[in-house]
């Protein structure tokens, strides 16, 4: 297990970078503790593999350091990071059966041979494959040669971080569930530092303590689910946690409240006058309807019933927005405008959130 610092890091494929947009990572100053499980979210193309082969040793970043408790390992070797990574697709031996290829990591570190029986049997069961111990992995299907690349990756107890890219891409959906609850529990009971990279927000909010969420080469946000989905850092970070995403609203502030749409909205907070493109952030969850009276007014477009809510589209002012009406919620009849909940409210300028007055006591 290691704390991870990324010190002045960046990366860029490009031999003179000249512009920001030569860089494929960003400059990044983060420690990342010792013993967490992170995930690295976002779009593909946002940097997240790039950043996980940099601390792998798999790539040398353009600048800056990578540290392992504090000692640099910029320059090291993978095989002297002492760390396991699973790729998107499986590496696996194909002449050596499950059993052997579960027990290298282990064998090639000397581990006595009753060591490596026992950890092997218990890993095989982890991803429900005891009964294939003895098959050769030739032949064996795509999802089956995944789950034995995720086991040799899970083997060692003694690693320094353990890295996952994109590694549930080839599982069928019921054993994604699955073996994401098996990654938990062995953070749980190993207290690996974990970093599992994925464009997939449930992977990412079910598996990690804290996520790391990537745009455009930057770090924008970190933080636990519940930070993403309550004050999202940057306007990217409430599109893409979410379904549907925080909805934006072009705003004037003053003070307590802002102006959408030519009415007034209280926002629950103090603010100091912005300068900059403006925007009132709401998440679905916390946006009324209702008939008349000071809201935002709304046209609604269509109504989808997904079984345990109703999602509401609408049109503000030329922008589609979305609500969540709760399962057993009436929606208003000749419903024609929308109140905000002001504790749902985040207020942005330039696409980076501002923070309230006193935000310490909201």
């Amino acid at each position: 297990m290691a704390k991870i610092t990324l010190d002045n890091l960046a990366h860029s494929y490009l031999p003179n970078p000249q512009t920001e947009d030569d860089w494929a990572l960003k400059e990044l100053n983060h420690d990342w503790q010792d013993g967490e499980a992170y995930a690295l979210l976002g779009a593909s193309g946002c940097g997240k593999s790039t950043l996980l082969n940099i601390i792998s040793g798999l790539l040398q970043p353009s600048q800056g350091r990578i540290l392992f408790d504090d000692v640099d390992v910029t320059a090291a070797p993978t095989a002297e990071r002492n760390i396991a990574q699973v790729f998107q697709f499986p590496v696996v031996y194909d002449t050596m059966t499950v059993r052997d290829n579960l027990a290298f990591p282990l064998r090639n570190r000397g581990r006595d041979a009753a060591f490596v029986a026992e950890r092997v049997q218990e890993i095989a069961r982890m991803i429900g494959m005891e009964d294939m111990l003895d098959r050769r992995a030739r032949g064996l299907t795509a999802d089956a040669k995944q789950k034995i690349s995720l086991g040799r990756g899970m083997v060692r107890q003694d690693v320094n971080a353990l890295l996952f890219d994109e590694p549930l891409t080839v599982i069928d959906p019921h054993m994604k569930w699955e073996l994401r609850t098996q990654l938990k529990s062995l953070h749980h009971e190993f207290g690996h530092t974990m970093i599992y990279v994925t464009h997939d927000q449930t992977e990412a909010l079910t598996f990690a303590d804290k996520v790391v969420v990537m745009h455009d080469g930057r770090v924008v946000q970190i933080g636990t689910p519940q930070e993403l989905f309550e004050r999202p850092a940057h306007t990217f970070v409430g599109y893409f946690i979410g379904s549907p995403g925080m909805n934006l609203f072009d705003a004037r502030i003053d003070g307590r409240t802002a102006q959408i749409a030519g009415a007034t909205v209280d926002l629950g907070a103090g603010y100091e006058a912005p300068s900059g493109r403006v925007q009132v952030g709401i998440r679905p969850e916390f946006i009324r309807l209702a008939t008349g009276g000071n809201g935002v007014p709304a046209r609604i477009r269509r109504i989808e019933d997904v079984g345990r809510h109703r999602i509401v589209r609408l049109d503000v002012d030329g922008t589609r927005i979305s609500a969540i009406a709760a399962e057993g919620e009436s929606i208003p009849e000749n419903a024609d405008r929308i109140e905000f909940d002001p504790q749902g409210i985040n207020v942005y300028v330039d696409d980076w959130r501002i923070a309230p007055h006193g935000e310490g006591a909201r």
